[in-house]
């Protein structure tokens, strides 16, 4: 769950950017907090498919 935490961070830091009027700063931050949540998503979708798809002995 370390990325989640990264996720957060970003997302704090692109609103305080935001809000205390350094957009370019605030873009960046928003980009990088997208691109992680991207890879969460991504990570989380394939252990779903792989925890469908392995069979368990019985």
């Amino acid at each position: 769950m370390a990325i989640s935490k990264w996720v957060l961070l970003f997302l704090v830091l692109s609103i305080t950017a935001g809000l205390s009027g350094v957009a370019n700063r605030s873009s960046v931050s928003a980009d990088v907090a997208g691109a992680l949540f991207d890879a969460l998503l991504i990570i989380f979708v394939v252990l779903l498919v792989l925890g469908f798809t392995v069979s368990r002995p019985a």
